[in-house]
């Protein structure tokens, strides 16, 4: 089996290339974990489905997305995010990234 790179890990700060919002990296799936109706719909861009995608808190929201590793790029602002999410999720926000609360499988 080939193993898969992450370019993002969980806890780091990202943007979204093409809609701009701002997020924290919660979990990773090495390859598309979704629905072939949910691509179809949500992914029109169609992102290969064999890299990483990122499940993210998106900062001053109550939801989180499911993207593509083709769609995010490291946020360098060191700012922390605001979601309801992330005190369940993360203990601190330590040198512009989240330190998480504990491994989930």
């Amino acid at each position: 089996m080939k193993e898969t790179q992450c370019q993002f890990s969980v806890g780091q700060l990202v943007r979204h290339l093409r809609f701009g919002y701002r997020g924290v990296i919660f979990d990773v799936d090495p390859i598309f974990q979704g629905s072939d109706e949910w691509y179809e719909k949500m992914a029109r861009s169609r992102p290969p489905k064999e890299k990483p995608w990122y499940h993210v808190l998106v900062h001053g929201a109550a939801h989180t997305t499911y993207v593509a590793e083709r769609n995010l790029e490291s946020d360098l602002s060191a700012t922390p995010i605001e979601h309801p999410l992330l005190t369940q999720l993360f203990d601190k926000f330590e040198d512009g990234q989240y330190i998480k609360v504990q491994t989930w499988n």
